[in-house]
């Protein structure tokens, strides 16, 4: 499957509330097989939304494996119409964001998630997930919504960085 260009701010599909996957055929699969692509493609990459590839539907994928931060790890995953059922005890940590790419930012997230959404093969698969996983999931569901890591700042006269580029 192809690897797809990524969306960058201001794009509109960034700010909008993504549709439901109402079933999982054919198109929906692709689009599980695109978004591992995506994300295996990106440097550094744990994480892509599908907003994030021009398309408005509830889908993310997540690789945290081998990441220094990563306690939990699930392996590479898709999840359709993924839902937040249990985040607890905050944590302020730096993030970055493919569509925001010179940027990072203090966002204070949950360290303790549990997620549930439909697999690419539409079995219900439930996450349970601690600090860096757990970040990276928050993220993925926060562009299902419409936000975007900036949306969740403190302060972007104080919480807001140019990323260094290392040559």
């Amino acid at each position: 499957m192809p690897v797809r260009p990524v969306v960058r701010l201001p794009e509109p599909v960034l700010k909008r509330v993504a549709d439901p996957v109402t079933e999982i055929g054919a198109e929906e699969k692709a689009l599980a097989a695109d978004l591992l692509d995506t994300m295996f493609a990106a440097p550094s990459c744990v994480g892509v939304a599908a907003p994030q590839i021009g398309v408005s539907i509830r889908a993310f994928s997540v690789d945290v494996t081998g990441h220094k931060k990563a306690d939990s790890c699930h392996g590479a995953f898709v999840l359709f119409n993924p839902v937040l059922i249990l985040a607890r005890h905050l944590e302020l940590a730096r993030e970055g964001c493919l569509s925001v790419p010179d940027l990072t930012g203090n966002v204070a997230r949950a360290t303790e998630v549990v997620v549930a959404g439909l697999t690419p093969e539409g079995t219900t698969r439930v996450i349970e997930a601690n600090a860096f996983e757990a970040r990276a999931l928050l993220h993925e569901l926060d562009h299902l919504d419409g936000r975007l890591f900036l949306d969740r700042v403190g302060s972007l006269s104080t919480d807001v960085f140019r990323r260094r580029r290392y040559r």
